[in-house]
């Protein structure tokens, strides 16, 4: 009756350390699904971000499409528009309701360049770098973009990014101490069996292989069901706003399915590590305290 007690209290403690841990690796999923969609929508802001470049009125097309092709080139480029005088004046005719030539007497737009930057690039430092490479050809006139914008989603970003490193540091923090309690509690109960299989000259390796083991098959099992969990909310997500399927990529849900995977295996391994050795190296007095 004790052996089957014992080993039922055995599968109880498995069970509820599952559990807790499954329910933190979600919470530390979240975190860091939220974070890769983060820096993916701040990607995306980055990139929509256009830096208008006027041609001078001496520039002719052929000049000016010879000048796109150049800077298609530049590594800091993730492409162009180019927008001549007709379509310019085209747009703003049937934006106006009216002809701007009627009252002028000629096409008033000059043909325009609309540079939009790789990620990377979007950053006050490298505008006024580029800016100044810019303006440096003589085709060019004016080269403008929105500093305000690109100032305030940097410094936007960079809070979201501490915010959640921040939460990311304390849930870790959580996580560590909750699985260690878990697991110290679970060695507890068996240290008297650790004791004798130490005076029978069992090696401390010998002794920790089976609660590693265990370790091993509840951080695994969790982080199979943190996945799961974290994989049918995004999929539900997915179908309530298709749209976010651009920022929530499978590229992401890759790197957190993995991240909360081998997050749930270390931490269990470690934490059992350590809890095993701090039993191993009791005397017997110790014990009964």
């Amino acid at each position: 009756m004790p052996r089957k007690r014992r080993k039922i209290s055995l599968r109880w403690q498995a069970l509820t350390s599952t559990i807790s841990t499954t329910f933190v690796l979600i919470l530390m999923g979240l975190v860091i699904i939220c974070a890769l969609t983060a820096h993916r929508l701040g990607e995306s802001v980055r990139q929509s971000l256009t830096v208008t470049v006027m041609m001078s009125d001496d520039a002719t097309e052929p000049q000016t499409l010879d000048y796109k092709k150049k800077l298609e080139l530049r590594q800091w480029v993730k492409d162009i528009n180019y927008i001549s005088r007709e379509q310019a004046l085209k747009e703003q005719t049937e934006a106006m309701g009216q002809d701007p030539t009627e009252f002028l007497g000629e096409n008033p737009f000059l043909p325009l360049l609309e540079v939009h930057l790789k990620a990377d690039y979007a950053c006050t430092d490298s505008l006024m770098w580029i800016s100044k490479q810019l303006k440096a050809n003589p085709l060019v006139s004016k080269v403008s973009y929105q500093k305000e914008l690109v100032e305030n989603l940097n410094r936007n970003l960079k809070k979201v990014t501490y915010v959640l490193l921040g939460i990311a540091a304390l849930l870790l923090l959580v996580t560590l101490v909750l699985i260690n309690n878990t697991v110290r509690l679970s060695v507890y109960s068996r240290r008297f069996i650790i004791h004798t299989m130490r005076l029978v000259g069992a090696s401390w390796g010998f002794i920790r292989r089976p609660f590693m083991m265990r370790a091993l098959w509840i951080g695994l099992t969790a982080g199979i069901l943190a996945d799961i969990v974290l994989l049918g909310g995004l999929r539900a997500l997915w179908k309530y706003d298709t749209s976010m399927a651009e920022y929530v990529t499978m590229e992401n849900i890759g790197i957190t399915a993995i991240a909360v995977l081998v997050c749930g295996l270390l931490l269990t391994l470690v934490c059992t590590f350590i809890s095993v050795g701090h039993y191993l190296s009791m005397r017997e007095g110790e014990m009964y305290e």
